[in-house]
């Protein structure tokens, strides 16, 4: 009888051993989204995908939801819901998806985006609106956000006015991303076509958008804002310039909302001679590094950020594995950096060092077609 209980306690220990390994191994793996353009012979919407934060490796690619252009994403503070720009030529949609549990994603419902060409979306702090930037359109939009995850008609909405100094990209406003600061009480819209930051009065309750003094952050002609990174201990803001292949850093005041110009750094290599466009911009979550993307010379500028002074100073330039690097995202630790190159197709991870910011090969990829973005959802 001795013996039968010492068995049945040790089958008991070795199961809650095992259960306890598995939590461990399986609290290493997080998921990750992908959104892409879509095409009848390549890809059919947003993929989820797997990151193992002990190796690298990556998992999964399966497709999470059939969607029409699904450029961009963005995901809910509480990280239930997962929301996509739709890149249409006409109207530009925003779609609402709840995340189930095996990380596939149920559609909620879609929304106009109230502009042609949806590229860019965001969810404010607090989890009450979403935002969107119509580069076709000019012009930017809030929807609020249901409790049920869904999303309702546009409460906010404002249009831009105007142009600058590039004869074919510049020709009218083009707003390219949009943003809340940490309070949520202002967004920011990067519009390449006027070469402005416009900054807006937010009301998170209401969704609405007001008029700002100052109402712009000001670039040097012809620069193309495309992205904009706050860093995470406040007081900086860096915009990077798909035109002019610069990344500007401004000071910001948070009670003014203010973007005071502080420095313009270069993306590209002194030697390089071809043709670039430059594409994201993130802020490491440590706040020492910044990384910026070009998309000709296909590589990822590595900057130390200065912390007195916020400044940025090179460090390297690391080739993204394949071409047209549209996006890149950096995993919550910080420990890893996924590239997503839009014209060849696939993803490739790299390893930062955390002492120098620099980025080293893993020989991890996955193909997915045309990928546009990549979204790290919060850790529960």
């Amino acid at each position: 009888m001795l013996l039968a209980l010492f068995v049945t306690m040790l089958r008991f220990l070795t199961a809650l051993l095992v259960a306890s390994l598995s939590s461990v191994l399986m609290a290493a793996e997080i998921p990750f989204y992908v959104g892409t353009y879509t095409k009848p012979d390549g890809s059919k919407g947003i993929y989820r995908f797997t990151l193992d934060l002990e190796s690298g490796r990556l998992g999964g690619g399966d497709l999470a939801a059939e969607a029409k252009n699904p450029s961009f994403l963005a995901v809910h503070p509480s990280g239930e819901f997962l929301y996509s720009a739709n890149e249409l030529d006409g109207s530009g949609g925003v779609t609402a998806f709840a995340i189930n549990d095996d990380g596939s994603l149920k559609l909620l419902n879609q929304q106009s985006s109230k502009g042609a060409g949806a590229c860019h979306v965001w969810v404010d702090g607090a989890g009450k609106n979403v935002l969107v930037a119509n580069y076709g359109g000019g012009n930017i939009a809030a929807l609020p956000i249901h409790e049920d995850g869904s999303i309702g008609e546009a409460t906010g909405f404002v249009q831009h006015t105007g142009s600058s100094v590039n004869p074919t990209r510049q020709k009218e406003p083009h707003a390219h991303s949009v943003y809340t600061d940490g309070d949520d009480r202002f967004v920011y819209a990067c519009d390449l076509g006027t070469d402005r930051v416009y900054i807006y009065k937010f009301d998170s309750e209401k969704g609405t958008l007001a008029p700002n003094e100052p109402a712009a952050g000001i670039l040097a002609p012809g620069s193309g804002p495309r992205h904009l990174a706050f860093h995470p201990a406040g007081g900086y803001a860096y915009v990077i310039n798909e035109l002019l292949n610069t990344i500007d850093v401004f000071k910001h005041d948070a009670d003014t909302g203010a973007l005071d110009p502080a420095q313009t750094v270069d993306t590209l290599p002194d030697d390089f001679d071809g043709t670039n466009t430059t594409a994201e911009i993130f802020v490491h979550p440590s706040g020492r590094f910044l990384y910026g993307s070009n998309r000709g010379h296909d590589s990822i500028a590595v900057y130390v950020i200065n912390e007195q002074t916020g400044k940025l100073n090179l460090v390297d330039h690391t080739h993204t594995g394949g071409k047209a690097p549209r996006n890149f995202a950096i995993d919550p630790t910080g420990m890893w950096l996924i590239a997503a190159n839009q014209q060849t197709n696939d993803i490739f991870v790299f390893k930062i060092d955390p002492a120098t910011g620099k980025l080293t090969e893993t020989g991890q990829t996955a193909k997915v077609g045309a990928p546009v973005c990549v979204l790290f959802p919060p850790r529960g």
